[in-house]
């Protein structure tokens, strides 16, 4: 490694570790600042790369930020070539299921028939059994032979490959975009509306939910980014939501109503091809309101566990969203909103009455928590405490919070007003947050400058940092304060993770 590469390296490995400098007034000029544009690379991206800090000098940081605010304006073609390698990532949730959870399903089944337990789960639509449609023992079996194939793929079967080009697409996008506050938002909104992969089928759900529901509105309106994970299948797989029905439905299902209205909504398409749900299906069927949802929408997605609102108010938002569902779930299908499983009766949130009943309730609850005063400060201290420091300063996250309130939850204006502020730009803060291990690995690879060619070993690196890509299992995401990461298990992975990297090994 050339000595450059390596201060650099060092440089990177130590950002955000280092004790908090004391160094003067708030910075007036930053754009002639060596360390006020590194600390700008640290924070609103990962880090400098070698070249990084004098291209922005030349452009001026002002400039900089702007582009950054606007990332369809900034050239980033080279990332497709990148990703070319990683098909997943640009499938649908349809495909992916036709293509990975279908034939692991119908795996599973096999190996309970052939030991003798009845299946979990009836086949999905259009597939029956393999040695009933291929009645000759000799004969060529399409079905058996993709079996084989899954049998013999890594970890018991390809489906986890979904997940794993996910993962890998993520550390190319962080080391490689120019869209950097772009990726940066993307991690920070994720984090927000955490889903984890773990949780049954929705690894094969994740794919779509951050390129089609988070990715495109990381700086538009906040109003717009709730309500797509709000309708989002893996929001509403992950938060139970799909299982949430209005209890009076709930005992008409239960006196004989067909699964495939279930789910299939107010179309009462079949899903399944029997006209009776087996005890199996019966078990998971939606019983009645599940609250789980309702509760982390205001909890952690708007008001904040301080926000005001009582059990009570859980509970009618709960039922303003029942029939939120999803359409033809085990075929990848998207939200859809099922009238029959809808609670009409009138729903009381924060003192105001909501009358307007099917689909509506659940979008007026969605526009009165994206304009709640407390939904402004809670998002803003949030931002605050990722970009600046984990006690952000009181009088930044008043204004950021007027700003939200002004602008109807324009986040790129929130934004603005955070970055253009005294408190982001001043000394005080470049030293003020420890970086997480996904920003430690990346900032650390960008600034060696060498060229990933498998994202690999940098995905096991976050599992041995103690940060699986997308598989945070609590609503809450991981934390992004210093507690968290700089205990000595953690730290000590550190600087095997930078031994790694400086000799070549990983």
């Amino acid at each position: 490694m050339k000595a450059g590469t390596a201060l650099l390296l060092a440089f990177a490995l130590t950002a955000g570790l280092s004790a908090r400098r004391a160094t003067g007034p708030a910075v007036a000029a930053a754009s002639a600042d060596v360390q006020a544009i590194v600390h700008v690379l640290n924070r609103i991206g990962y880090g400098p790369r070698p070249g990084d800090v004098e291209k922005i000098r030349r452009m001026g940081l002002e400039k900089y930020i702007d582009q950054q605010l606007h990332p369809e304006r900034i050239p980033d073609s080279g990332m497709n070539a990148r990703l070319d390698d990683l098909p997943t990532v640009k499938m649908s949730s349809r495909e992916i299921a036709q293509k990975y959870e279908q034939p692991q399903l119908e795996l599973r089944r096999q190996r309970q028939l052939q030991a003798g337990q009845a299946p979990q789960a009836p086949p999905t639509q259009g597939s029956q059994d393999p040695q009933a449609r291929n009645p000759d023992p000799q004969a060529p079996n399409p079905d058996m032979e993709m079996m084989r194939r899954l049998q013999a793929g890594a970890g018991g079967g390809q489906a986890q490959i979904v997940l794993v080009e996910l993962q890998e697409q993520k550390m190319l996008r962080a080391i490689y975009s120019e869209r950097q506050l772009q990726e940066v938002l993307t991690d920070f909104w994720f984090n927000h509306f955490n889903v984890d992969a773990r949780k049954g089928r929705d690894r094969f759900l994740l794919t779509e939910y951050e390129r089609e529901t988070i990715r495109p509105n990381v700086l538009g309106t906040f109003r717009d980014l709730l309500g797509a994970t709000a309708k989002s299948p893996a929001m509403l797989f992950y938060l139970d939501n799909v299982q949430s029905v209005d209890p009076n439905a709930a005992t008409r299902m239960s006196q004989g109503l067909r699964p495939g209205l279930i789910f299939g909504g107010g179309r009462g398409r079949l899903m399944m091809p029997f006209p009776t749900p087996p005890p199996q299906q019966a078990q998971n069927a939606p019983r009645g309101l599940n609250e789980n949802y309702g509760r982390e929408l205001m909890e952690l997605h708007t008001l904040g566990v301080d926000g005001g609102y009582t059990q009570k108010d859980v509970t009618e938002v709960a039922r303003a969203f029942t029939g939120w569902t999803i359409d033809n779930p085990r075929l990848g299908g998207g939200f859809q909103f099922a009238p029959r499983l809808h609670d009409e009766r009138e729903k009381v949130v924060l003192g105001h009455h909501i009358k307007v009943g099917g689909i509506n309730d659940g979008e007026q609850v969605l526009d009165m928590l994206a304009s709640e005063p407390a939904t402004a400060r809670f998002i803003s201290t949030k931002i605050a405490r990722r970009f600046v420091s984990d006690t952000p300063p009181p009088a930044l996250v008043d204004r950021m919070a007027a700003r939200f309130k002004d602008t109807k939850g324009d986040i790129r204006e929130v934004m603005r007003t955070l970055l253009t502020s005294r408190e982001f730009l001043s000394p005080e803060a470049y030293h003020a947050k420890v970086k997480t291990p996904l920003e430690f690995i990346v900032s650390a690879v960008r600034a060696t400058g060498v060229e990933v060619a498998d994202a690999r070993p940098l995905v096991n690196g976050m599992q041995q940092l103690g940060m699986p890509l997308y598989q945070c299992q609590p609503p809450t995401g991981y934390k992004d304060t210093a507690d968290a990461w700089t205990n000595t298990g953690a730290l000590v992975g550190r600087m095997n993770f930078a031994t790694n990297l400086a000799t070549n090994r990983q």
